[in-house]
């Protein structure tokens, strides 16, 4: 492979692969873009037959991942910040009410969901900053039975915005849940949860990563495909609040 300066396409059968060459690599990084690219980064010297040999590998988990960035993608229902209008917190939807005072911007209350009329001119943000408030204070409690049955730590739990990642995770065992995750129903998080916090322990979507995922959670298939149903239907706002 070239430089790192340089961008290839290397077509492994059905698939075009994005070649970018670091020298900050040591090993191949394969993923599936939000757009449905599939791009590799490689360390320099990177043989194309073992970067083939790699991709062909891992052609199922590809075609599940550009399966899932399409079901993402898709339109979701539209949604207008006046009252009336439902989003989902902890998989029950919630009617906003705009109101004209009160304590914070937006606050749930007796299962309304209100937003103060002065940050309309900006309700995107201001209940992204609610879910990932929530999330925040949410989510360590709800990780940690978890975080003990597979026998990892959890060094950080930051809720940020991740596109149409649901998690990720460093391997340093610092995890991010993406805000969204909160519309969810709590075993769906919990599902998130588990991915992630299995990943501390297998780094890739090996066969031994999902016997990890299993062995934790005897139900994530069943789980893993009612997230793939639900997710398109999601509260995301426009493409640069969701980057």
């Amino acid at each position: 492979m070239k430089g790192s300066a340089a961008v290839e396409v290397l077509r492994v059968d059905d698939l075009d692969v994005q070649v970018r060459v670091s020298e900050r690599r040591r090993g191949i990084r394969l993923t599936v873009e939000r757009d449905s690219t599939v791009s590799v980064t490689v360390p320099p010297g990177t043989g194309q037959t073992e970067l083939v040999k790699l991709v062909r590998s891992r052609r199922q988990w590809l075609y599940t991942k550009l399966a899932e960035r399409e079901s993402l993608s898709e339109g979701r229902p539209p949604r207008d910040y006046v009252s009336g209008e439902g989003f989902p917190y902890l998989g029950r939807s919630h009617r906003l009410m705009v109101v004209e005072t009160g304590p914070t911007d937006v606050r749930l209350l007796r299962g309304r969901l209100e937003i103060r009329q002065n940050v309309l001119h900006d309700a995107s943000t201001a209940l992204i900053t609610w879910y990932t408030r929530r999330g925040t204070s949410w989510l360590p409690s709800r990780l940690q039975p978890w975080a003990k049955r597979l026998d990892v730590t959890c060094s950080e739990l930051r809720v940020r915005p991740l596109g149409y990642r649901w998690g990720s995770c460093s391997i340093h065992g610092d995890l991010n849940i993406h805000w969204a995750t909160m519309q969810l129903p709590p075993d769906l998080i919990d599902y998130v949860l588990v991915h992630e916090l299995a990943h501390l322990r297998v780094p890739d979507h090996s066969e031994r990563f999902w016997r990890t995922v299993q062995r934790a959670m005897p139900d994530c298939d069943a789980r893993r495909d009612r997230l793939r149903r639900i997710g398109p239907d999601l509260w995301l706002p426009e493409p640069k609040f969701a980057t």
